[in-house]
């Protein structure tokens, strides 16, 4: 692991520390988790191809009212998302199995898909990916290699990074459904964070390309970018929850606001942002950070 990503992964320790202080991950308020969970479901959804929303999503899941003119496929796949993320916290205790696997498969597709929890039993290929996934009659000796694999992994006290870009890989490399792999995978890798006590992270469309560039040089024997990319992530859901939770030294503000108050301009904290040293999150077009996280970089920067 290279200073970068040290440097940041301290920082992403530190503003766990302080969120888990605040508020056991099964402890957050529920208004919190609930929003968690929307934004959750709009971004997964809405990377392969879910027509609804952020509004619409929240409309549903937040307020409990109904979306006219949209297809009734998008509605159920977003209600039964929300429903399988929600049982990520219980699920916590318990080792990830293939039973585990099914269930979320069934949870989030259920009436939609006809083959809802069950294994493909068809050969497939993935749009757009030089990479084909195994034939249907391997999948799942495959699988079986996979919940191996990883519990070992994970009693060897492998890092919630490496260990969660790998088995997120060798899943989507399996692609055990005939569809709906990218969504029960997100989960299980959001699972795997969770059991770790990290928050849940969130891909949203504009993250969509880098997220699948990422995978697909996983199949070079690459897997930095991807472990590049779940610290990124992280950093966005850790500042997006102390927002919520935190004390006004977590309150999100943009760049330019920080950078009156301290040693650094903003052009200069924006290409951190976005050279990914310092957490941030876009906000209407502008990096946001809070002064915790700064000061946490500061300090890194100061002990290099």
């Amino acid at each position: 692991m290279g200073y970068k990503h040290d440097m940041l992964e301290t920082i992403l320790a530190e503003l766990r520390h302080e969120l888990l202080t605040r508020a056991p991950l099964d402890a957050l308020p529920p208004r919190v988790w609930r929003r968690t969970g929307a934004l959750n479901t709009w971004g997964t959804n809405a990377i392969e191809g879910n027509t609804l929303s952020r509004k619409d999503v929240e409309r549903i899941l937040l307020e409990g009212r109904s979306v006219p003119n949209r297809p009734l496929p998008d509605v159920l796949e977003t209600i039964q998302h929300e429903q399988a993320f929600e049982s990520l916290l219980p699920r916590r205790p318990n080792p990830i199995r293939l039973s585990s696997v099914l269930d979320l498969h069934e949870t989030v597709f259920r009436g939609i898909k006809p083959d809802a929890g069950q294994w493909r039993r068809v050969n497939v290929r993935i749009a757009g990916v030089r990479h084909v996934p195994p034939r249907m009659e391997k999948v799942l000796a495959l699988m079986s290699a996979w919940e191996e694999s990883y519990a070992k992994q994970d009693m060897e006290g492998a890092g919630a990074f490496p260990l969660g870009a790998r088995m997120h890989f060798e899943f989507e490399s399996i692609h055990p459904f005939t569809d709906g792999n990218g969504r029960v995978g997100r989960l299980l890798l959001n699972l795997h964070f969770l059991k770790h006590n990290w928050p849940p992270v969130h891909i949203l469309p504009p993250d969509r390309s880098r997220y699948l560039r990422s995978l697909n040089a996983g199949h070079s024997g690459d897997l930095t970018g991807l472990e590049a990319f779940l610290r990124t992530m992280m950093g966005r859901s850790l500042l997006d929850l102390l927002n919520q939770v935190g004390t006004a030294e977590d309150e999100l503000k943009p760049l330019r606001k920080m950078a009156a108050r301290g040693p650094y301009s903003a052009k200069y904290l924006g290409l951190r942002a976005g050279q990914e040293k310092l957490p941030a999150i876009k906000i209407a077009g502008d990096w946001n950070t809070s002064p915790r996280a700064l000061r946490l970089y500061r300090d890194q920067i100061g002990r290099a």
